[in-house]
């Protein structure tokens, strides 16, 4: 296993999107701003998407205007088209992200296109990027499984990796959107991976749909995995995967890594309190399992 792990917190972004009740810039600047002072190095913190498609982040410009820059934090927006970019190089993103799919089907479902077509789209966002020297990180849907297509073969994820390398992007996201991976199949895909590629270049976002994502997280640190997505509290969802649930719980994923003495940089502490903060902010359950216990720990332990 590595002795050091790089967590991205994607909360901001893809935690908050999939939320019902709009949710206020102020609340989301202050979410970042907690994420940031906890010692999260890579805060996904805004997505420059059509507001008709993903309302809740329609004020992106603005969380980027408010947030205050800590100097040793990246902070990544999602850039659908060039447009996107555009927007994201003028907010001043230190990295931006495309997405693509490793179903044909969920690719036409949820950008309307076939993942070739996908790819093409992005080549003007890529190479704008790099123009601009702006960081180009892509992430593939549906890696461990579709909602429409079932099983999905490690073949497909890599086809996909490679369109994504040759566009320049310096990290992967193997994204299981919709939870249903499970250690074997984890260990699959990014086996297939590292027989082709070095794995530090690729990172695991996996949804806990199933119960399954700090077991994948495991597996996937045994094969060489180096990086991993979290949202604190366990936020998030698919809006076009029903039934999907939030992301693996930051805190979750900080307490196993911790726990296996693997160095991430990260205030646990702090990490626990910013959970609890937007839980409370929400009116939501905590769906986080070691956050909410750590809390209740250190309350007893002060009275």
């Amino acid at each position: 296993m590595q002795r050091k792990v790089k967590v991205v917190e994607v909360s901001p972004r893809d935690g908050l999107q999939n939320e019902k009740a709009e949710v206020s810039t102020e609340t989301k600047i202050a979410l970042i701003e907690r994420l940031a002072q906890a010692g999260i190095r890579n805060v996904e913190s805004a997505s420059f998407v059509s507001p008709k498609w993903v309302p809740q982040m329609s004020d992106g410009a603005a969380v980027m205007a408010g947030i205050r820059r800590h100097p040793h934090t990246w902070y990544s927006v999602l850039t659908p088209n060039l447009k996107g970019y555009e927007a994201a190089a003028a907010a001043r993103a230190d990295e931006v992200v495309i997405f693509g799919a490793a179903s044909e089907t969920f690719s036409q479902r949820n950008i309307n296109c076939s993942v070739s077509e996908s790819i093409e789209r992005f080549r003007p966002v890529a190479q704008a990027a790099h123009r601009d020297g702006i960081a180009l990180r892509g992430s593939i849907s549906c890696c461990l499984g579709c909602p429409y297509e079932g099983e999905v073969a490690p073949s497909q994820v890599i086809a996909v990796v490679d369109r994504m390398i040759d566009l320049g992007c310096h990290e992967v996201d193997i994204a299981d959107t919709i939870g249903v991976g499970t250690p074997e199949k984890t260990m699959r895909v990014f086996e297939a991976l590292a027989a082709q590629y070095s794995l530090e270049r690729f990172s695991g976002h996996f949804h806990d749909t199933y119960g399954q994502a700090i077991a994948n997280v495991y597996a996937a640190l045994e094969v060489g995995v180096s990086i991993f997505h979290g949202s604190v509290a366990g936020l998030g969802g698919c809006p076009y995967a029903k039934g999907a649930t939030g992301n693996v719980a930051t805190e979750d994923l900080v307490y196993l890594l911790h726990g296996l003495g693997i160095e991430t940089g990260i205030d646990f502490d702090a990490l626990c309190e910013a959970g609890a903060f937007i839980s409370t902010v929400l009116a939501r359950k905590n769906n986080a399992k070691a956050g909410p216990a750590w809390l209740s720990r250190k309350n007893l332990s002060a009275c």
